[in-house]
């Protein structure tokens, strides 16, 4: 299936591992140009060297750090100098944050800036070149919308889901489509870590996952393939769970 995207530019997020690394090789697979951002830039180089071959789009690592204040609108200069224009942006980058009813003002702040404003920041920073050429597509992984625990990430997962709302509603005259993906159980470092076992990853599966097993990352970056592409302009401000019928809640 041709989803169109030759030629196209993107800018990838969390491009060292996991979703965002699978993300990234697939959009590059497709003959797109990305820009591949992590704290491990060499494992984004390495990831440039996997895919490099005829009708395959590069992969450009760009080292950043988002705990550090002005970065976002640092990576979005850079990238747009790199590639001309971005026409996709895949927010991949963040990390659970569980946290006790006693934490502090600081660990709050920690787990609401990695997991929104950042994201909000880079987004909009890169928004009004999408604006100029009329085209666009954002794509962000957020988080459940059921959490067992207390966890920072899962509430700034919430809150970009009301903003990427209210964003895709004023972009989308534009040409511009904003959608989120909500991972349920896939395969990555952070899970492997709260799973260590088979046997431990069967029992959650034979419990909460009606498809009986864990999702791999191929399977929820196609998704955000689907969704960067031409074939996906009519989809737009929605929240799209894959997380092999985990989610309870019919709508």
């Amino acid at each position: 299936m041709d989803f169109g995207l030759k030629g196209k530019t993107a800018l990838v997020t969390g491009a060292s591992q996991g979703i965002g690394r699978t993300t990234a090789r697939l959009l590059a697979m497709e003959g797109v140009t990305v820009v591949g951002v992590a704290r491990r830039s060499s494992l984004v180089e390495e990831l440039s060297k996997e895919v490099s071959g005829p009708h395959v789009g590069d992969i450009i690592p760009i080292e950043a750090d988002f705990s550090i204040d002005g970065e976002p609108e640092r990576v979005a200069k850079e990238a747009e100098k790199l590639l001309g224009h971005i026409d996709i942006l895949i927010n991949a980058a963040g990390g659970s944050r569980p946290v006790q009813f006693d934490a502090t003002k600081d660990q709050w702040q920690e787990g609401m800036m990695l997991n929104f404003f950042r994201i909000r920041e880079l987004t909009h920073a890169i928004v009004p070149g999408m604006q100029q050429s009329n085209w666009g597509r954002i794509v962000t992984f957020t988080g459940t919308s059921e959490p067992r625990m207390l966890n920072a990430a899962f509430t700034a997962k919430a809150a970009v889901h009301v903003w990427a709302k209210a964003l895709s509603r004023e972009v989308a005259a534009n040409g511009i489509t904003v959608n989120c993906l909500q991972p349920g159980r896939i395969r990555t470092e952070q899970i492997q870590k709260r799973y260590p076992t088979l046997e431990s990853e069967l029992e959650y599966s034979r419990l909460e996952i009606p498809i009986g097993r864990f999702g791999t990352t191929e399977e929820i970056a196609a998704v955000a393939l689907f969704l960067s592409s031409p074939l996906a302009s009519y989809v737009t401000g929605t929240v799209i769970p894959v997380d092999g019928g985990s989610s309870r809640f019919a709508f």
